[in-house]
């Protein structure tokens, strides 16, 4: 046996000549050296997990304060429990460093984990842009034995059409000689480490079979719940896909039928969670609008990119883009039918990020509801405990204190923050001349003894 064949016996698991046994302790030995590439709100805490069980991680992102950040063992995401004192850990023992040059890393894992931004266009269309530079940069140090693992969301059929042959093309090398798959990440903000270690099964899908058994092998280390193996890449990626698909189509449906609730004369609410307690039916919560860097975006990865027709994706689509318009449209007949003019209105939106406890605002439908309520021509200001700069918003911010300060002629509840419980609506009541309506988008204050008129989105006019 060569030197060369020992050393890539201990260091790659693709197509080893090593016992599984041997590859998972080379694996937890650190023997076999992982980059993963984007250390974002979902990479850092992948990349931490990484670590904690491999011990030999090194962090590519190209964002210089974020690498410096990372290896002074400090943390930039916010509000992940446990991430910050874990990084600070990893760091100190020197388990995970971060490097602004992907080539860098490339050169010298085995492992190349890839979680980098997949957004949408103003057009819709899906942008690959960073994954395709991301890959250029592996291809360039990437070496026989070696395994691509793409973890970020992306259009069914990238993996294996996009991904492998630019691979291919950049390292001069063949789908076995090394190895790619696609494992969709399945952590939502708050609760990362959580999810990475082990709330659910991680799917596990290869451009080939050798490259499912090796990955597996990998993430029954980091998982607890262990693997879920698929067919090949492309199911690996439509799971992911399918899984916000799911639940854009079904708040549609719950939106849909929150419309409906002033001219039926009932409380849908009341009528979904009945509807919800027969075992075949699971109906979501209506609401003000779909935000976040998810649901908005996944049905584009199927919409655009394929001509098979999708008119349910498109139809769930607009049902849900058009519900800030329905908010807004709630605020100004309840300061109509108060004869007030929403052009000659003050109105505070409580909550501007997506969702609770995160600071994550893309496609938060409080941008669009300040947008349209200060093109009606109201004064618009906004609460938000997690942010610190509102420019994306057409308001002006304010802290909870001041809420009847500005003796607001309506409230809009859009997200309800846990601050918001502490909220002191007698004070609001009291020191606010001119409230009109309250507008709750999310049966947040079902408990709460409001003195103006309460519009539950779903439910209606409270008696």
């Amino acid at each position: 046996m060569t030197d060369a064949d020992v050393t890539q016996r201990s260091t790659s698991l693709y197509s080893s000549t090593a016992d599984e046994e041997t590859q998972r302790q080379a694996f937890v030995n650190g023997d076999v050296p992982v980059a993963v590439y984007g250390l974002g709100k979902m990479g850092l805490p992948l990349a931490s997990v990484f670590a904690e069980t491999n011990g030999n991680v090194l962090g590519a992102d190209i964002d210089p304060d974020v690498v410096d950040t990372i290896n002074d063992g400090n943390c930039h995401v916010k509000r992940e429990p446990g991430l910050e004192e874990l990084v600070d850990q990893l760091v100190a023992d020197d388990a995970l460093a971060a490097t602004t040059e992907p080539r860098e890393a490339a050169r010298d894992a085995s492992v190349h984990v890839i979680i980098v931004p997949t957004p949408i266009t103003d057009d819709k269309e899906p942008n690959l842009a960073i994954l395709d530079a991301v890959v250029e940069d592996i291809g360039a140090g990437l070496e026989k034995g070696d395994l691509v693992i793409v973890e970020c969301t992306v259009p069914p059929q990238t993996t294996e059409q996009r991904v492998l042959p630019a691979l291919e093309d950049a390292a001069g090398l063949s789908l076995g000689e090394f190895g790619l798959a696609f494992c969709p990440e399945r952590t939502s903000s708050g609760r990362a480490l959580e999810d990475i270690r082990g709330a659910y099964p991680k799917v596990v899908g290869g451009a080939d079979a050798e490259s499912t058994r090796a990955v597996s092998v990998i993430y029954d280390e980091l998982n607890s719940e262990g693997v879920l193996p698929v067919s090949d890449a492309t199911t690996a990626e439509a799971v992911k896909v399918f899984e916000g698909l799911y639940r854009d189509v079904n708040i549609a449906l719950a939106n849909e039928l929150a419309t409906f609730t002033d001219e039926l004369g009932i409380d849908v609410n009341e009528a979904i969670d009945t509807a919800n307690t027969q075992p075949f039916c699971d109906i979501h919560d209506p609401g003000p609008g779909v935000g976040g860097h998810c649901i908005p975006y996944y049905p584009y990865f199927m919409i655009k990119p394929f001509e098979t027709d999708s008119r349910l994706l498109e139809t769930a689509r607009t049902v849900n883009d058009s519900m800030p318009a329905f908010t807004v449209e709630k605020v100004r007949e309840a300061l109509e039918a108060d004869g007030k003019d929403v052009s000659e209105s003050t109105v505070v939106i409580l909550g501007l990020t997506y969702r609770p406890g995160v600071e994550e605002i893309r496609a938060s439908p409080s941008i669009p509801i300040s947008e349209q309520l200060a093109k009606l021509g109201a004064d618009v200001y906004g609460v938000d405990p997690m942010l610190e700069s509102v420019e994306e918003f057409e308001l002006e911010q304010i802290d909870i204190a001041a809420v009847a300060d500005v003796d607001p002629d309506a409230l809009v509840m859009v997200t309800p923050h846990e601050e918001f419980q502490h909220i002191s609506w007698n004070n609001i009541h009291r020191n606010s001349n001119n409230l009109s309506v309250v507008i709750d988008g999310r049966q947040s204050l079902e408990d709460v003894d409001l003195e103006s008129r309460q519009y539950t989105i779903g439910s209606g006019y409270g008696e």
